[in-house]
């Protein structure tokens, strides 16, 4: 009798277990600020100033003490002029001080009144050759004053590890005067397709495509991802539909690698091969999961050998087959991740959205990742979905003009079209039917693809 299937497992219960594998890369690089962009923090950084340094107005205008100035129309001498980069010297009594936008401000000075608010007198009788101005506004203490280390404290955490370094993080960074930062190490990721139909646009002219074959979409679009997440791939090409070409291309993507995804191959037929050979190889963790699409996803571990390749017919030969045949648990080395895509392609740009990109990141120091596939803004359905499945899916939708989502007409797991047309994914409960009018829960291209 053959033996039940196991039920699928759901989506969210997969990725709990594909994180809990993970274990942040060693490895810590000490590299530019310019260039850390999108890169994860290895160590806290702290500063070592306050940033401002010191008191300095947020205003063009005029530093004052505001027991001067006890009505509107108060007439005072300017006594100094303070451009951003100057110091200025303690304010007088019964004066202001002409100031700029960043400039310190001057002790004594407790408000700056904005230059907008105040008229300059004729210079013609004041006495010492000092311009006046007439101040139209009293002030409040405090008032258009940025205090020293209101932005960064001295000694405060300004970023912490496991943060995904942005545009905006860089800035700070500089601003306390941090030319380089630690980060850690790209991934290492072996990228393969499977299949005898895949041709390589380039390779064949549409013409002339042989009846059958296809162009490998999924190798472009998976490595343009994986170089986004900031990783390092090695593009090991196409493999042909067969045992022993599929265990020989995981074997040598193993080594030198962090993690080997693939494309296709991960179903039930005849011709996928990548089940049995990661599981002579390793160890499978993970076998398809409840979602449509993206069904036949795979997650195990291809597990590396300590001593190099022995010499053809040499006793080492002899002795490393007959370790290769032994079960994976009696194998040394560490260990490589292995992930398995499906071939279709909407299914392999889905799951690799909403499982591979939390892995990698996860791999890299972060350690909020879990949130991605349930970070979804509610958003009107402008479409019917009459027909529930058992799955938990992922529909492609686009915004209208009326605020609401439109449906692409087709989704089976084939059209790329519909990734390109729509802006993101309706994440839609097993089981459940949408109508026109329904709030869903949507999950933005724009985050996953960030």
């Amino acid at each position: 009798m053959t033996p039940a299937r196991a039920p699928l497992k759901p989506l969210d219960i997969a990725l709990t277990e594909l994180l809990a594998q993970v274990n942040t890369l060693s490895g810590i690089e000490e590299i530019s600020t310019f260039d850390a962009d999108g890169r994860v923090l290895a160590q806290n950084r702290l500063s070592s100033l306050h940033v401002p340094p010191q008191d300095n107005s947020a205003m063009d205008g005029y530093a004052v003490r505001c027991a001067d100035v006890g009505a509107v129309g108060t007439v005072l001498s300017v006594s100094q002029r303070i451009p951003a980069g100057s110091v200025g010297t303690a304010l007088q009594a019964g004066t202001v001080a002409r100031i700029f936008t960043g400039a310190s401000i001057p002790e004594g000075a407790d408000a700056v009144v904005m230059q907008e608010e105040c008229e300059v007198l004729s210079d013609a009788n004041t006495e010492k050759g000092m311009n006046q101005i007439r101040v139209n506004a009293v002030p409040k203490s405090g008032q258009w004053i940025r205090r020293a280390g209101e932005d960064v404290a001295l000694g405060a955490v300004v970023l912490q590890q496991g943060e995904r370094l942005t545009p905006a993080s860089l800035g700070l960074a500089a601003s306390i005067g941090l030319a380089t930062l630690p980060v850690v190490r790209r991934p290492k990721v072996a990228l393969f397709s499977t299949g005898d139909e895949l041709v390589m646009p380039g390779d064949i002219a549409p013409q002339n495509m042989p009846a059958g074959s296809i162009y490998n979409s999924n190798r472009f679009f998976l490595r343009a991802l994986l170089q986004r997440l900031g990783c390092e791939v090695t593009d090991m090409g196409i493999v042909p539909d067969n045992l022993d070409a599929t265990k020989a291309a995981l074997s040598r993507a193993a080594e030198g690698h962090d993690l080997i995804l693939t494309s296709g191959g991960v179903s039930v037929g005849e011709e996928d091969h990548i089940k049995p050979a990661v599981q002579a190889l390793g160890e499978l963790n993970l076998w398809q999961i409840a979602i449509k699409p993206g069904k036949p996803f795979a997650y195990g571990k291809i597990h590396k050998t300590v001593r190099p390749e022995p010499v053809e017919g040499s006793v080492e030969a002899s002795t490393l087959r007959q370790a290769q045949d032994r079960p994976s648990s009696a194998r040394t080395g560490d260990s490589c991740h292995f992930i398995g895509l499906p071939g279709n392609p909407v299914s392999s740009f889905v799951t690799f959205l909403l499982l591979v990109r939390p892995f990698l990141l996860k791999l890299q120091g972060i350690q909020d990742v879990d949130h991605i596939t349930t970070k979804s803004i509610a958003v009107r359905a402008d479409f019917t979905w009459a027909k529930a499945d058992k799955r938990r899916e992922f529909l492609r939708v686009k915004r209208n003009a009326a605020g609401g989502l439109d449906l692409f007409a087709n989704q089976s797991s084939g059209v790329l079209t519909s990734t390109v047309w729509g802006d993101g994914l309706v994440n839609n409960p097993p089981g459940q039917t949408i109508a026109i009018g329904d709030m869903v829960q949507l999950v933005s291209f724009a985050e996953l693809l960030s």
